[in-house]
């Protein structure tokens, strides 16, 4: 149970009791795995890794935009060619005008549309592995940017320094409730209106600060770029296309307002798409005296919030323990990322391998579709999940483990990790327990 169709899966009834229909990804609380190896498991990989870390790395190895090998003169000079941007900036702009089409005339249906799944599987989801693999593509095939470019604003205003990506938290907290609550969040005119929305704060942002507000504001922008810090392809400071370790580019994710608002938003999220599979989450929802589209989004808002309460909590404690930590909410909030990572690994890659081909089979004219048979069984499927999530934890531990012995003295380097192991055991714990309670 996978995808758009876990949407009626839920629960039999939900249609005649208003549920909202959440976007779930399978029936978790009924994968074939032993809570206690897979708590057993995250829990020492995550001490091996602290202590070995602890024991090994004394001091920083990671140098940000300063590392790198630089791929040949040939493929940079391609890369950058305005004749590549122009084909990719078309690309996107006809995908989009697709989409537009067949939210305009297709069915309303999402077993014969496919404008649902190439919004929630295609571009949500399949911005993950596209900029894991080749940096942030959503900056090249957004449509909006090559809209704003047939008439680009003449004295677009400086970015006020505080607004960070801030909006774009924000965005992305709204397409989740899309996504994860919002009722009829498949139907053309939910989409049309939704779409309408976003386009038209977007350009209205673009026609005053320029083309530089989408990096800022526009959450799939944002959302790509962040991923891409994990991308083997990057540029180096000098502009160059490098070759590099994913923690290069991790150690240069820039502190920002607003990153640690749009980390909490992601892993928030995530987690409440787990939560919204959970049998007695969804008893919840049939039985609320709020009715259930306030309930999920108290709930979506909830997981948010805890999400960002633990990790201030853990800034806080940082803070204690060494008063000239000036920054601690921005000085380790990189390390979220790969656990962020890890989370839509396990929650959304069903969904990519089966919803994904079959989206794009309906947009080749097929209607009712059939959703191709996933290649992993249920235990393949609970194996890679857990092994995602311990995955970005370690990743996070390591990153979180390199900016320590950076900013804190030697003797308190370890100590002053603390704080953020305990932060990681508390995600893993409950990352796990969604995937098989």
């Amino acid at each position: 149970m996978t995808g758009i169709h876990a949407h009626a899966a839920l629960n039999a009834h939900a249609p005649a009791l208003g549920l909202p229909l959440a976007h779930g990804v399978g029936s978790r609380h009924d994968l074939p795995l032993s809570p206690f190896y897979a708590y057993a498991g995250a829990f020492a990989a995550l001490f091996v890794s602290f202590l070995a870390l602890g024991l090994l790395w004394s001091s920083s190895r990671f140098r940000g935009d300063l590392a790198g090998r630089p791929l040949p003169a040939s493929l940079q000079r391609a890369a950058d060619a305005p004749a590549t941007r122009t084909a990719l900036r078309l690309l996107g702009a006809a995908a989009a005008l697709l989409f537009l089409l067949h939210l305009l005339l297709g069915p309303d249906d999402p077993d014969r549309n496919p404008a649902p799944g190439a919004l929630y599987v295609l571009l949500w989801v399949g911005l993950v592995p596209a900029s894991l693999l080749l940096g942030p593509v959503w900056r090249l095939l957004n449509p909006l940017r090559a809209l704003l470019a047939l008439h680009p604003p003449r004295s677009p205003r400086p970015l006020p320094a505080a607004l960070g990506i801030r909006p774009a938290a924000a965005g992305l907290l709204l397409f989740t409730w899309l996504e994860l609550v919002a009722p009829d969040n498949t139907s053309s005119s939910t989409l049309l209106v939704a779409l309408a929305v976003h386009a038209g704060v977007q350009l209205l942002g673009a026609a005053r600060y320029g083309d530089r507000w989408f990096a800022h504001a526009d959450p799939f922008e944002v959302y790509s770029s962040l991923l891409a810090r994990l991308s083997p392809l990057g540029r180096r400071a000098d502009g160059r296309l490098v070759l590099r370790s994913p923690f290069h580019g991790l150690d240069s994710t820039p502190q920002t307002p607003g990153l640690v608002a749009t980390v909490c938003v992601l892993l928030g999220s995530t987690a409440y798409d787990g939560l919204s599979d959970n049998p007695r989450w969804i008893t919840t929802l049939q039985t609320s005296s709020l009715g259930p589209t306030p309930t999920a989004t108290l709930g979506l808002l909830a997981t948010v919030a805890l999400a960002a309460a633990c990790y201030g909590l853990c800034a806080g404690a940082l803070r204690l323990m060494d008063r000239s930590l000036t920054t601690p909410l921005t000085s380790f909030a990189h390390s979220l990322l790969p656990i962020a990572l890890g989370y839509l690994v396990a929650h959304y890659f069903s969904l990519l391998v089966t919803e994904g081909p079959r989206t794009v089979i309906m947009a080749g004219g097929t209607d009712n579709a059939l959703a191709p048979a996933p290649f992993l069984g249920p235990g393949g499927l609970a194996t890679l999940q857990v092994a995602a999530i311990v995955t970005g934890h370690v990743l996070g531990v390591v990153a979180a483990h390199d900016r320590s012995v950076r900013l804190f003295p030697p003797h308190r380097a370890v100590a002053g990790q603390l704080p953020l192991f305990a932060l990681m055991i508390a995600y893993t714990l409950g990352g796990i327990g969604l995937l098989i309670a």
